[in-house]
């Protein structure tokens, strides 16, 4: 054990991250020259794009310091805030962690949230500035800012170049140095935490996971803890560029696991593995279900393709066991699902790849949270679409998802960050100067508020220069209302939202304004209705298409035209109650694309 070491990066998106891990792997060797390419632990082209990494991956390089040889444990980490509890469950399995920060941007939001995740588990730090061969480098005052941060000693932070390779060895020796080996004990009951999993169309799921505690051998039944599923350990093995096959992994390893599971919802990140026959006493702690914090409406542009949909994303969920869907219908879209996402950036990235990997046209509902409803009778029910509220006379309360943020920034741009937090409902915590001219902002807000373009209009306040974390902080009552949009006095499910009172005047007006411009002129007047309840709060009518019927009196009595009018009128009164008002595609649309 005394040869292993567990380490995991901690970085912000765009920091270098996978650059530098592209340079440790060539320089142990791990992965050969004919084989090699930018980006290597990232497998997804829209990862590769984007310079996120989305799936986390793990992998085993060896390296050789005094004649002795290492195994060097690579635990990835994505870097989204989304995907926090992904990343908590990866620190877990880990004794180090290399914090890297970008020379010409500093230290950002999210590798501070990670930071603090780590120093609560134990980590041994080792700083970094990387890109230090760009002209623009602040080498000295980011060393500063890390300094403050954790407070090493300045000689303690490695100055090296994902790019060029420079200083890449003097980290690989620091790991060896400064990280500690990961403790267990080898005779004791076997205890696996699972770090990730991953669906492969042939083997099923494969779990990843480091030993705790005890011996797994190929051939050995497991349970999971707390799921209670048992199974045969089929194939055991460590990971390197490709899964190399094990006869047995002893206490802190870390390998895959692959037992026939065909089913992703079985296999939950953070749980724990042991023997069926010999179990231990109780699993690591820490494990959570996730749970999905953003709901939003998938529904396929032609109906027909309502099956094709369903196939679609259950493929993805393999992939993704964070993502969670049930049927639903609208009047107005059809057949559809209501998915659950970890955040927008997880909706965004489902859609795309429903786009590119199965080719389906999808139309998104407005992103929404899900609520918790007090109803009168005692009971609680979690209401993630307008349309299942209950009745308004029998709700005692409604509860909405309240989060803590942190906005790291110039100090310049303080002013419209703080307008920005304010009108979106949010309470100012705390205002901490990190350095110079960097400050660091935390807001306490609904969740609620941040979901729809938030974070356009932060990049926007700030320049781009401000970086955004955040997690959740329970739940609050709020005054929610239902705002309903009514056509000829009827009700159009698709069209109506949870909002917030004092938002709710001003959603409703633009809502109807909107829709005036996008439905087509009928034979008789349309009444477009905002309403919270039975209390109309805005309306717009569109006019009829109106034939002269005065026009072959010229001169004559006023009432002569009065009663042709009145005639008129009878006859579109009449038409109203039996024609039914069709609301365009593109209808829906705009109004999900209001600002």
């Amino acid at each position: 054990m005394d040869k292993i070491r567990n380490f995991s990066i901690i970085a912000h998106i765009d920091h270098g991250k996978s650059t530098l891990a592209d340079r440790m792997l060539q320089l142990t060797k791990t992965v050969g020259e004919r084989e090699y390419h930018d980006q290597m632990l990232d497998d997804m082209d829209l990862e590769r794009e984007r310079g996120i990494t989305i799936k986390s991956h793990a992998i085993q390089m060896r390296h050789t310091k005094d004649g002795i040889e290492y195994k060097l444990n690579l635990i990835d980490t994505p870097g989204h805030v989304d995907f926090s509890y992904e990343v908590s469950r990866s620190i877990a399995a880990c004794e180090g962690a290399l914090l890297i920060v970008d020379a010409t941007q500093g230290i950002q939001a999210q590798t501070i949230s990670n930071l603090y995740m780590a120093v609560e588990h134990d980590l041994e730090i080792i700083p970094i500035v990387n890109k230090i061969d760009l002209p623009n480098a602040m080498i000295d005052e980011v060393k500063e800012q890390i300094v403050d941060l954790i407070g090493c000693d300045p000689d303690d932070i490695i100055e090296a170049s994902g790019k060029t390779g420079e200083n890449v060895d003097l980290i690989l020796d620091a790991i060896i140095e400064k990280v500690p080996p990961p403790e267990g004990d080898e005779e004791a009951p076997l205890q696996c935490l699972i770090f990730d999993s991953v669906f492969n169309s042939y083997r099923g799921i494969i779990a990843y996971f480091k030993i705790r505690n005890g011996t797994l051998r190929k051939g050995d039944k497991v349970k999971f803890f707390n799921t209670g599923h048992e199974y045969k350990a089929d194939e055991i093995g460590i990971l390197g560029m490709t899964m190399k096959e094990e006869k047995e992994l002893r206490a802190g390893n870390v390998g895959y696991i692959i037992s026939g599971i065909k089913v992703s919802k079985e296999v939950k990140v953070g749980d724990t593995i042991t023997h069926r026959d010999n179990p231990c006493a109780k699993a690591i702690a820490g494990f959570e279900e996730v749970k999905p914090m953003v709901f939003a409406g998938i529904y396929p542009v032609d109906a027909d393709d309502y099956e094709d949909l369903r196939a679609s994303i259950e493929k993805l969920q393999l992939n993704d066991a964070s993502l969670t869907f049930e049927a639903e219908s609208s009047a107005a879209l059809g057949f559809g699902f209501r998915c659950g996402f970890l955040g927008l950036l997880h909706m965004e990235i489902i859609q795309e790849r429903l786009d590119r990997e199965f080719d389906m046209d999808v139309i998104t509902t407005v992103p929404n949270v899900s609520y918790n409803v007090y109803v009168r009778d005692g009971s609680v029910m979690e209401v993630h679409n307008p349309s299942g509220l209950p009745e308004a006379t029998h709700i005692d309360r409604i509860e909405e998802p309240f989060i803590q943020a942190q906005i790291i920034t110039h100090a310049d741009y303080i002013g419209p960050i703080m307008k920005l937090c304010l009108d979106k409902r949010g309470e100012l915590q705390n205002q901490i100067f990190l350095t110079g001219n960097r400050v660091e902002i935390t807001f306490k807000m609904p969740l609620a508020e941040i979901v729809f373009d938030f974070y356009d209009k932060l990049k926007s306040a700030s320049r781009g220069y401000a970086s955004f974390d955040y997690h959740t902080s329970g739940y609050r009552a709020a005054k929610l209302v239902k705002l309903d949009i009514l056509l000829n006095s009827e009700s159009v499910d698709a069209l109506s939202t949870l909002i917030h009172e004092a938002n709710a005047y001003d959603l409703g007006r633009k809502m109807c304004v909107k829709l005036r411009e996008l439905i087509p002129r009928q034979q008789f007047d349309v009444a477009i209705q905002a309403a919270i309840g039975a209390k109309i709060i805005a309306r717009e009518t569109v006019k009829a298409v109106r034939k002269d019927v005065t026009a072959k009196c010229y001169g004559g009595d006023i009432t002569r035209k009065r009663k042709l009018l009145e005639k008129q009128k009878k006859g579109k009164k009449r038409m109203r109650q039996v024609g039914n008002v069709e609301v365009p595609q593109k209808a829906f649309l705009a109004v999900l694309k209001l600002d």
